[in-house]
């Protein structure tokens, strides 16, 4: 049996990049089914930074004001170096001058307003759980996703005008479409990560990068405010060392403190304690750092690609869930432009599969955090008299911006 609603768009997972695509379309007044493939979709992960080119899409679908309850309107970002001495500060988000904040934010509350603003928007009817999509048919019509449930039985399939495949770097629609694309690609680093309740720090919303890769990265920023009585916010770190290719890729698998811990033992810097910081987190979460190379296409015929299905990226710009929103953005702006037709597809194609591989390649060799490896690199790992003997502000300021206008955050973009 077949669903025979042909003039909807299908999104293939109901993860971040598929829910705003949804409302986007929802707010334009195209239809549109969300299929996800967990029974139950609950909050998971730990913090993310929406950046303003992301904010503004989200304002712009009447998000703003759920976000920043919820959220952290991140005022500052800093860069120290391992033994704790600042290297560069700047401001972010509306302190920088931006018409928009810039969020700091559970992944799982983000995920929760966007579900919550589907359900309410367009009916808890539109997201079906449950179905795993194996891949999809055509005809010169219509597109037709077959589904199987976590036994692996066949499920109804659905048949619409499009289909989106928001499904993650591990995405059916990908490996259909490139079959012998082979696994991600490694970075040689392991991502540890974790929240728990914490004392602000520094301003209270920024934002701290500290170290380089071969003795230990970490970055530190608040998600919550006041989540109890003693003033404390739920804290979010990443730590980042270099380790040799896992035997299997395994995302939010429980970790172990000793797994990580040592690099950072001695991180006691008065305004934060690393070390403390980190025992303190109950369960911390370990995963490889990964991307895959850019494709030449993400679209075929009636189906293309969308968000970490389309452009996983290494988690170092604060970028992967903001370029999912822009995608999902531009993307409804092509079908009504041009209808639910592979022409609208394709004017997404051409315009955001450049635009993300830039993206992803830049994270791989200069993201913001390439500001740490200049000085690791130019002090051999050393302390350092006066960071102006070392690096100038103004080159620290430029690597800053040349990512912005990569990324499309810059803020004369976005005064466009």
């Amino acid at each position: 049996m077949t669903s025979k609603t042909q003039s909807d768009v299908l999104i293939i997972g109901g993860g971040i990049g598929g829910l705003v695509l949804a409302l986007s379309l929802h707010q334009k007044g195209i239809p549109c089914r969300i299929y996800e493939s967990v029974r139950e979709i609950r909050a998971v992960g730990a913090g993310i930074n929406l950046l303003p080119h992301a904010v503004r899409e989200l304002d712009d679908l009447g998000l703003l004001s759920a976000l920043t309850n919820v959220g952290i309107q991140t005022q500052d970002a800093s860069y120290f170096n391992q033994y704790g001495q600042h290297i560069y500060t700047e401001p972010a988000g509306i302190a920088a001058g931006y018409k928009w904040p810039q969020i700091s934010i559970h992944r799982g509350d983000l995920h929760e307003v966007l579900l919550h603003a589907v359900r309410e928007r367009l009916g808890a009817e539109v997201v079906k759980t449950g179905h795993h999509c194996v891949g999809v048919e055509q005809t010169e019509d219509s597109v037709t996703a077959n589904f199987v449930d976590a036994n692996g039985a066949a499920l109804p399939s659905a048949t619409g005008a499009v289909a989106v495949g928001c499904d993650g770097i591990h995405s059916a629609l990908r490996k259909q479409f490139y079959p012998n694309e082979g696994g991600p690609v490694y970075a040689g680093l392991t991502i540890w990560r974790g929240v728990t309740p914490y004392k602000p720090f520094l301003s209270g919303a920024n934002t701290i990068r500290v170290g380089w890769m071969p003795v230990g990265k970490i970055m530190v920023y608040p998600i919550r405010n006041n989540i109890d009585d003693k003033g404390n916010q739920l804290m979010n770190w990443v730590a980042t060392l270099e380790r040799p290719r896992p035997k299997s890729y395994d995302w939010n698998k429980p970790a172990k403190h000793e797994d990580f811990f040592d690099a950072y033992k001695d991180w006691h810097f008065g305004w934060i304690d690393i070390p403390d910081l980190l025992m303190k987190t109950e369960t911390p979460l370990v995963f490889p750092m990964v991307d895959r190379d850019p494709v030449p296409t993400w679209t075929f015929g009636r189906a293309t690609l969308l968000g970490d299905a389309a452009h996983p990226m290494y988690p170092r710009g604060s970028n992967g869930a903001g370029q999912a929103i822009l995608d999902g953005r531009f993307l409804t702006d092509r079908l009504v432009e041009m209808g639910t037709t592979p022409a609208a597809l394709q004017a997404y194609d051409k315009v955001r599969v450049e635009a993300t591989a830039k993206v992803v390649l830049t994270n791989r060799k200069n993201p913001p955090d390439a500001i740490l490896r200049e000085v690791y690199e130019r002090t051999s790992g050393n302390p350092f008299k006066r960071i102006n003997d070392v690096i100038s502000a103004e080159e620290m300021a430029q690597m800053s911006e040349g990512y912005k206008k990569i990324a499309g955050f810059h803020q004369r973009q976005l005064a466009i």
